[in-house]
């Protein structure tokens, strides 16, 4: 596939990801020229990712000073962009800093893009990822290992959160197929490292890397509110978001890892990038998905399913709550099962635990169980003087408090009920994917019953402060 010569030419920038050089991307700048790319519109990024003190924001703007300052792109003019890893999250921040900088980015290619981070993130940050990936080249601390780059990138972090409720679940189209918003793709390799790396590094369902559902644009957000009492008001509890971006191609591709993706392509990968660089319009570009999407069928046909859910638990302030235990139940009468054979990987944020990711295996699930789907939820204030709550519990007491443990709220709530279950209505489980999950409680003082005072502010009478 060539590049064609009846659309405007434009400059591609190519940036890679954490604790990687320019020179990685040596092979397909080689590929780009021989599609027809001059040499002069290629522009390889290099930034540095192994200082304690940068975070993937400060490499956003450093990444603008530096387009600013390139013949052919001083001017604002359009540009696509190959991003490979955590390249990624270098450009959707740079493009969610400024509106006007989104309708510049023509074509967003991801090439095993870490788009909700990574799980080897957090095992960088060990003392064996310091001397590992350490930069003995600039300063006497040569354990640096980019510690605030890692935490952007560790699962369910508060900056991946973040930087999705603006472009995957905001209030506008981010990722399009109208002129103004960047054509996506995703494509990321179905190979990993290979079964001892895979143990070690617990990376299942990914290129060894990155997670294939945490690769893709697509997501949704569900939130639950169990701050409102269902008895005496009629707003839903449950709201699910819907797609607000344009279905953006994700592609499994035979043969590559999280490596060789980017410093050693197949022809037909190159193929591909290079007609996604060549979509023009809105036809164009649903042909080339519809394409893209058969491609990746048949590719995963004999792959296992995984989905990936980032929750966030919050009190009615929008704090979070730290400690917290969550689990899926189905239930049989009164009695509440676990799902049997459920393969569930939770990963609690380091910096802040009101954030966790759930990485499920679909194939794991019991479909008929799945039309009984029960959340329980334990969450404690670590304290007896206040206590977390929600409305509609089905556990302990009508409140869902604990007889013997009165800081402990522990309950369980139909997820099945409280979410839409028509025909039309969105799917809970969705392959290659993440759903964000954000439940919502009640921070209380206790006793909870608001016709007693409680221990943690009282009034005296005067007589007795006197006395």
């Amino acid at each position: 596939m060539n590049r064609r010569t009846d659309i405007p030419q434009r400059p591609v920038i190519l940036v890679h990801g954490y604790s990687d050089h320019a020179k990685s991307c040596r092979r397909w700048c080689e590929l780009l020229q021989q599609a027809g790319y001059d040499v002069t519109e290629i522009h390889v990024a290099d930034y540095i990712t192994l200082s304690n003190e940068i975070t993937i924001r400060d490499i956003a703007e450093g990444f603008d000073r530096a387009i600013r300052l390139v013949a052919g792109l001083e001017d604002g003019e359009d540009f696509d962009a190959i991003v490979h890893s955590t390249g990624m999250l270098v450009i959707r921040a740079w493009l969610m800093s400024y509106e006007k900088r989104r309708s510049r980015l023509k074509h967003l290619i991801g090439l095993a893009p870490a788009t909700f981070g990574s799980p080897l993130a957090h095992k960088g940050r060990s003392m064996l990822g310091a001397i590992f990936k350490g930069n003995r080249e600039f300063g006497p601390d040569f354990l640096e290992q980019g510690d605030l780059v890692l935490q952007g990138l560790e699962l369910g972090s508060k900056f991946t959160w973040d930087l999705a409720e603006l472009d995957f679940v905001g209030t506008q189209e981010v990722y399009g197929d109208q002129p103004d918003t960047p054509y996506a793709f995703v494509f990321i390799g179905l190979e990993n490292y290979g079964a001892l790396k895979t143990r070690l590094t617990g990376a299942d369902g990914s290129d060894g890397t990155v997670r294939w559902a945490g690769a893709s644009f697509n997501c949704r957000k569900i939130t639950l509110d169990l701050t409102i009492d269902p008895a005496k008001h009629d707003t839903p509890r449950a709201k699910v978001e819907p797609w607000r971006n344009t279905e953006a191609p994700l592609v499994l591709i035979a043969g590559h890892n999280h490596s060789t993706i980017l410093q050693d392509p197949k022809p037909e990968l190159v193929d591909r990038v290079v007609s996604a660089l060549n979509v023009c319009n809105a036809e164009e570009y649903a042909q080339l998905r519809t394409q893209l999407g058969q491609v990746n069928q048949a590719n995963t046909q004999s792959v296992d399913q995984w989905q990936q859910f980032v929750v966030h638990l919050v009190d009615e302030r929008g704090d979070g709550i730290n400690d917290y235990f969550i689990e899926l139940y189905t239930r049989n009468g009164d009695e509440f099962q676990e799902l049997d054979n459920c393969e569930i990987d939770v990963h609690p944020y380091t910096n802040d635990t009101s954030y966790r990711c759930l990485h499920v295996k679909l194939a794991s699930l019991n479909p008929a169980m799945l039309e009984n789907l029960w959340l329980r939820l334990i969450a404690k204030s670590g304290t007896t003087l206040v206590a977390y709550h929600g409305y509609g519990s089905e556990r302990f007491t009508a409140t869902g408090m604990s007889s013997t443990n009165p800081g402990l709220w522990d309950a369980v709530i139909d997820i099945s009920s409280n979410l839409p279950n028509g025909n039309n209505d969105p799917k809970f489980f969705y392959p290659f994917t993440t759903t964000m999950i954000e439940i919502r409680m009640n921070r209380e003082p206790m006793p909870l019953a608001t016709d007693q005072v409680s221990s943690l502010f009282k009034f005296l009478n005067a007589r007795d402060v006197q006395a």
